[in-house]
């Protein structure tokens, strides 16, 4: 596999926090199960490794074809590593498989990187690469659309939250789903607009899939027990930010202080998290994770902001 250097990075805008791996993050001695760089994990599922095992990228990101004849379909390309692209060469060439179909999850580079090389092995497959809010060249994938090969039905869900785009995909004879980024093998998933997400989510689980083949990580064999845990996680962390405000507030006023207590999100991180953090988690992955989960709260009326000396402060509404 590629080092952390070469792959571990993520693509994101600027208002995508890395955070949700907080949970990955503060375990990260702990050791993740290996993964064959190619693996037959269902009857109509191939995985094969991106090659860009990383920080944030878990093991690799999970590339799957599917389907069981001489035509299948492709979901995801990984990040543009080479190593990959070998792979998936000689993959399909020792299987005598061909690509009908590639399906791209959402926009970020570790899911379309690897779109080039592809091309450039199989310039047929031009005008077979879908996604949702399609880029140039590509075709538009829309809610409820569905694939079909030898052995294989696909039907594509918009799941929007990890990304705009995100899409979700349910393979009919397995009843499993290809959760994308927005439900890991492993830890959490990163998040653009935590109610969004949160919504898709609970779409999810009205699916009733038994099996989860995420984008990065081991096969999820409970995948409704996995939603229960992501929702649960998340609502404590709403919980915890707002009893954090709370006793900020009320050490405020211990020590003469008067106002709402209103804080920033730095200082409310460090109020969480203590002084001793890594920087670099703390501000490409805590504080924007935390301001995503104050703007979730402020919609359901549990928090407000003020503006003093031209910066946002953050309290807890208490009501009476």
């Amino acid at each position: 596999m590629a080092n952390e250097k070469r792959g571990g990075y993520r693509q994101i805008n600027q208002a995508l926090n890395i955070c949700a791996w907080e949970g990955y993050l503060n375990e990260q001695h702990a050791r993740l199960p290996t993964l064959e760089d190619v693996e037959q994990i269902s009857p109509r599922v191939l995985r094969v490794l991106g090659q860009n095992e990383g920080k944030f990228t878990l093991q690799g990101t999970n590339t799957y074809i599917v389907g069981t004849g001489r035509h299948r379909l492709l979901i995801d390309t990984g990040q543009g590593i080479p190593e990959w692209a070998s792979l998936i060469s000689s993959t399909l060439a020792g299987s005598s498989i061909e690509l009908s179909h590639v399906l791209l999850t959402h926009w970020h580079g570790d899911h379309t990187g690897g779109v080039p090389d592809l091309l450039r092995m199989y310039p047929d497959l031009s005008d077979s690469i879908y996604k949702h809010t399609p880029g140039k060249g590509q075709k538009p994938i829309s809610d409820g659309q569905t694939f079909r090969v030898e052995g294989a039905t696909v039907r594509a869900v918009h799941t929007p939250g990890h990304s705009h785009d995100h899409m979700c995909f349910i393979l009919e004879e397995e009843n499993a789903m290809f959760t994308g980024d927005n439900v890991l093998g492993h830890g959490s998933s990163a998040v653009e607009v935590l109610s969004t997400w949160m919504s898709s989510l609970r779409m999810m689980q009205s699916l009733r899939c038994a099996v989860g083949y995420p984008a990065h990580g081991a096969v999820i064999r409970d995948l409704p027990s996995k939603l229960d845990l992501e929702l649960t996680q998340k609502a404590r962390r709403e919980d915890r930010v707002v009893e954090t405000l709370k006793q900020m507030k009320t050490e405020d006023q211990r020590n003469g202080a008067r106002g709402k207590g209103s804080v920033t999100v730095q200082q409310l991180v460090t109020a969480m998290h203590g002084h001793d953090l890594d920087e670099q988690v703390r501000t490409m992955a805590l504080e924007p994770f935390v301001d995503e989960v104050l703007r979730k709260l402020a919609q359901d009326d549990r928090v407000a902001f003020e503006v003093r000396g031209g910066q946002k402060k953050w309290f807890a509404i208490e009501y009476t």
